[in-house]
């Protein structure tokens, strides 16, 4: 198991990022949240198996169709049982 905080800039908002990518993560069962930062970046926690937290990483690297990712921080965080995905405000 393996959780991980992500932050993605470039321009990610206004272009459903938000919406697949809960998708994406809910399709893989991960627990965490997605929301949009006043800076413009979106930021996200995903928490689950490791192979499909490292497949919405990878995802988040590219991002849905209007997305222009110019970069993806990931910061390890501690496992904390989180098994629903959301979005936040």
């Amino acid at each position: 198991m393996k959780r991980v905080r992500v932050l993605i800039t470039g321009r990610v908002q206004g272009v459903f990022f938000r919406a697949d990518c809960a998708k994406r993560a809910r399709e893989l069962g991960l627990g965490g949240w997605v929301r949009n930062r006043a800076d413009g970046a979106v930021e996200a926690t995903f928490e689950g198996v490791e192979a499909d937290v490292d497949a919405i990483i990878g995802w988040c690297r590219r991002g849905p169709e209007l997305a222009v990712v110019d970069f993806v921080e990931e910061t390890p965080e501690p496992l904390t049982g989180d098994s629903a995905f959301r979005i936040l405000g």
